[in-house]
């Protein structure tokens, strides 16, 4: 609708300087600028290079963004940019510039958080999103279960990992199998040609005693862990290493312990929407298995495409419009990045 605000969101949490602009629930935009390729000989994102990256990348990446929606920065109604989880000078490139747009432009600002987001974006592609709904957010940072009763005002933490992110672990893994950084596509790819029930990985936290104490968190580093035993035996026994059978079995342990956690909270909580975000949500056998598994109990999966689903400024832009209809108040213009935002702030 015409009428609808037009909404500018910025993005910088890690390696990707995102800007996306959005009206209501539909996406004119979203210009994406990435460093990855300068971390991965480093094999993980180092925090000076992606701070320095998004100083080149943000104001060429806002000009595309404003140029593909066809506007000026003049008829956006209001800014949102990610103030929080992530590297803190990364996020600090991102807030000043969109202080200093929305100071140009005399534009309100809404510094949001960066997980919220992740669930925002759904709305692109699905629409308006149900309330209560539950939302996993997998990426290479985070691994947690919310409750989504009112994304506007806030979400309800129901479990997180407890050391290694579902895609911190898909990277290191890659790494011993010789698989490029970022992990996670390279092991997607391998893992069609394997066969996932080949290595009997151990599924972290689901034991009757780690379910009383952890119901809803995660642990991926006694599986890497795991991993790493077994290729070190093959190659000390001097025996090739079955990549493929490798990269499914460990992806399919992974996918096991994220679908079947989730669904047992939308069962034990009665809500019929499970919302999958972050970039490990682009895995294809998670979005098969937690469809798979979700059909049986009459269970809603909403997925967004892949590319909504890695870090990018549409999903802020979403946020910042669910945040504008909802009648949220703006930040104030000396909004803070905050590298460690808690989940249970959507706004700043």
């Amino acid at each position: 609708m015409a009428d609808e605000p037009l909404i500018l969101g910025i993005e910088t949490s890690c390696d990707e300087t995102g800007v996306g602009i959005v009206r209501g629930h539909t996406l004119l935009a979203d210009a994406l600028a990435s460093s990855v390729e300068e971390h991965a000989r480093f094999g993980g994102v180092v925090p000076e290079v992606a701070s320095r990256a998004h100083l080149e990348a943000i104001v060429p990446t806002m000009d595309r963004a404003l140029t593909e929606a066809g506007v000026t920065l003049a008829d956006i109604d209001a800014i949102a940019v990610t103030s929080g989880p992530g590297l803190a000078g990364a996020l600090l490139v991102g807030v000043a510039a969109a202080k200093g747009y929305a100071l140009a432009a005399e534009k309100p600002v809404y510094g949001v958080n960066h997980l919220a987001a992740h669930v925002a974006v759904d709305t692109l592609e699905h629409g308006p999103l149900p309330e209560p709904a539950i939302a996993l957010l997998v990426s290479g940072g985070h691994s947690s279960l919310l409750l989504v009763d009112d994304l506007a005002r806030g979400v309800t933490p129901l479990g997180a990992t407890i050391d290694d992110a579902a895609g911190e672990a898909f990277d290191k893994v890659a790494r011993l199998l010789g698989l490029p950084f970022p992990g996670g596509p390279p092991i997607d790819r391998e893992a069609r040609a394997g066969d996932a029930a080949s290595i009997a990985f151990p599924r972290g936290l689901t034991a009757a005693k780690d379910l009383a104490a952890h119901r809803y968190d995660f642990s991926f580093s006694g599986l890497k862990t795991a991993v790493a035993r077994w290729v070190e035996a093959r190659q000390r026994a001097g025996e090739p290493v079955p990549v493929a059978d490798v990269a499914a079995s460990f992806q399919e342990a992974v996918c096991d312990v994220l679908t079947s956690k989730a669904l047992a909270a939308c069962r034990a909580q009665g809500i019929e929407t499970l919302v999958i975000g972050g970039g490990v949500a682009a895995n294809s056998r998670l979005r098969a298995l937690a469809e798979q598994r979700a059909e049986k109990y009459g269970i809603r999966v909403r997925v967004p495409r892949p590319k909504l689903c890695t870090d990018n400024g549409a999903m802020v832009a979403a946020l910042g419009s669910h945040l504008v209809a909802a009648g949220v108040a703006p930040s104030r213009l000396d909004l803070p990045a905050d590298s460690a935002l808690p989940l249970t702030t959507v706004s700043v």
